[in-house]
C-alpha cells in the first residue's frame, strides 16, 4: 500500500508539472505572438544590438549599416543608412515587424509600412546611462522577453559602476572630437551631442563650447578651443590617412593635442550606441584618455 501511495503522489506531481509546464508555454505565447513568425528588420546599430543580446538574432531579416556589432549581423541584408531609408528597401525583405529609435522612421515613411501590414516597434533613446537601461527594458518588455532584458542591464550596470571618474576631477582633460570623412568633410561635436555625453561621462569635458549639433571645422576655431585630446571613430581617422594625416590638417599641431600626438578613435557604433555596451566603451575612453 505505501508503495502504492507513493506511485499515486508521484503520478500527481507529475501531472501537475505537466499542467503548469503547459500553463506556462500557452502563457509565453500569449505574451509574445509577435515572435512565432516574425521577420524584423532593425533600422538602428543599438536595437539590433540589443535584439541579439535578446536572443533574436534569427529572427533579424535586414539592419541599416550602423548594425554593425555583433559582427554577424553583417551578413544580414543592408537596408542603408537610418537617414535615407525607403519603403521599398525594407518591404522587398518582407517584414513583420520593424524595429527602431522613433527619429529613425519619419512619418511618411512610417505611414507607407504601416499601410503595408508592417508593425512598428520604435523607441525613445536617450544618450545617458538611465537612457540606455531604460531602451533595454523597453525593448525586452514589449517583446516579451522581460527576463533576458534584466540579465543584461545587470551586466550593463556592473561595468558602468566599473567606470571611475572621480580620480580625474582635478585634471579633466578637454576632449574635441572631429567627424571626419576626409579632410573635404571635418565637422566638431556640440552641445547636447551624444559624442559630448559620453565625453563627459568618461570623467573629461567637450572642448567646444557655445553651439549645438555639428559645425565645421576651421583652423581658427581649433587653435582657439585647444583640445589636450582630439577623438574620432576609426573610420574617420583611416579617411585622413591615420595620426600622420591628422598632424597635417590645419591648426592641428598648434594644438596640445598635436604637440602630444594625443589623438585617439574608438569604433563609431560602440562609442555612440548607448547600448547594452556602453559601460565597456566609457571604461575604453577614459583610458585613453588619460592613459
Amino acid at each position: 500500500m505505501k508503495t502504492r501511495k507513493n506511485t499515486t503522489t508521484g503520478l500527481l506531481f507529475f501531472a501537475a508539472v505537466v499542467a503548469l509546464s503547459s500553463c506556462n508555454s500557452t502563457n509565453n505565447k500569449k505574451e509574445n505572438p509577435l515572435l512565432d513568425s516574425a521577420r524584423i528588420v532593425s533600422v538602428n546599430g543599438t536595437t539590433s544590438e540589443i535584439l541579439s543580446g535578446l536572443g533574436l538574432e534569427e529572427k533579424i531579416v535586414g539592419v541599416d549599416v550602423a548594425s554593425t556589432y555583433p559582427a554577424s549581423l553583417q551578413a544580414k541584408p543592408h537596408i542603408g543608412h537610418s537617414r535615407k531609408l525607403s519603403a521599398e528597401g525594407i518591404l522587398a525583405l518582407r517584414p513583420t515587424l520593424v524595429v527602431g529609435a522613433k527619429k529613425d522612421i519619419n512619418p511618411e515613411l512610417g505611414d507607407l509600412l504601416t499601410a503595408s501590414g508592417v508593425k512598428l516597434m520604435l523607441f525613445e533613446q536617450d544618450f545617458s546611462k538611465a537612457g540606455s537601461t531604460q531602451l533595454i527594458h523597453a525593448m525586452a518588455d514589449s517583446l516579451g522577453v522581460s527576463a533576458k532584458g534584466d540579465s543584461i542591464v545587470q551586466s550593463l550596470e556592473t561595468e558602468l559602476k566599473q567606470v571611475n571618474t572621480d580620480k580625474y576631477k582635478d585634471q579633466k582633460r578637454k576632449v574635441l572630437f572631429i567627424y571626419a570623412r576626409g579632410t573635404g568633410t571635418m565637422m566638431v561635436a556640440g552641445e547636447g551631442t551624444p559624442i559630448q555625453q559620453v565625453i563627459e561621462l568618461a570623467g573629461a569635458e567637450n572642448a567646444v563650447k557655445g553651439f549645438a549639433d555639428y559645425k565645421p571645422l576651421t583652423a581658427e576655431a581649433l587653435v582657439a578651443a585647444n583640445p589636450d585630446v582630439i577623438l574620432l571613430f576609426e573610420s574617420g581617422l583611416k579617411s585622413l590617412d591615420g595620426i600622420d594625416g591628422m598632424l597635417k590638417v590645419q591648426g592641428v599641431k598648434e594644438t596640445n593635442a598635436g604637440k602630444n600626438k594625443k589623438i585617439i578613435e574608438m569604433d563609431g557604433q560602440f562609442l555612440t550606441g548607448f547600448g547594452p555596451r556602453l559601460g565597456k566603451a566609457l571604461q575604453e575612453l577614459s583610458a585613453k584618455i588619460y592613459q
